[in-house]
């Protein structure tokens, strides 16, 4: 991942708390991190198959500390997150594996809520709120978490560790119940 652009875990950037942007004034900022983070998320796919799972990428996993990430959920649009807030979740929750572009090659079990609530900004600086359930909301608080210095370490149970791609593999394959995005 490091080779086609993804900023790996251990970076002081993917730590800290993404400064937002001052919308619309930085537009043109938002322009600039949006295009990089196309180019680098288009060197991804031509690298591995995302296409049943959904691809996200936050800005500091590229290296800048700013407020923005991209989802692109399978058979859906991309969305564009600038300035996320979650602001409210459900309280049904699942736990699943996840992986992390920054952790490329591990997977971790981690609980998130089954629907979030978040409000984010539009470039012209108006806000709007989504509800977003599933495979969307796992993509889209990942990301979100991305962009407050926290990574998926820190939401896995105490006790619980990631484990090695493959080993997640041969699990998920031997107990019938492979990463799903639904």
């Amino acid at each position: 991942m490091r080779e086609l652009g993804v900023v790996q875990y251990g970076v002081p950037v993917l730590r800290g708390p993404a400064r937002p942007f001052a919308l619309p004034g930085e537009r043109e900022a938002v322009d600039t991190v949006v295009g990089q983070h196309l180019d680098v998320m288009e060197r991804i796919r031509r690298a591995h198959d995302f296409s049943g799972k959904g691809l996200g990428l936050a800005a500091p996993q590229i290296g800048i500390g700013r407020s923005a990430a991209i989802v692109q959920p399978p058979g859906s649009d991309t969305i564009v997150l600038l300035n996320p807030r979650i602001t409210d979740t459900s309280e049904d929750m699942d736990e699943r594996f996840e992986g992390c572009l920054s952790f490329f090659d591990v997977r971790a079990q981690v609980l998130r809520p089954l629907r979030i609530t978040v409000e984010t900004m539009t470039a012209a600086g108006s806000i709007e709120s989504a509800v977003y359930e599933r495979g969307d909301a796992r993509l889209i608080a990942h990301e979100t978490d991305h962009l407050d210095g926290l990574l998926l370490l820190d939401r896995m149970r105490p006790g619980v560790s990631p484990v090695p791609v493959e080993e997640y593999r041969r699990t998920a394959e031997a107990n019938g119940r492979p990463w799903s995005y639904e």
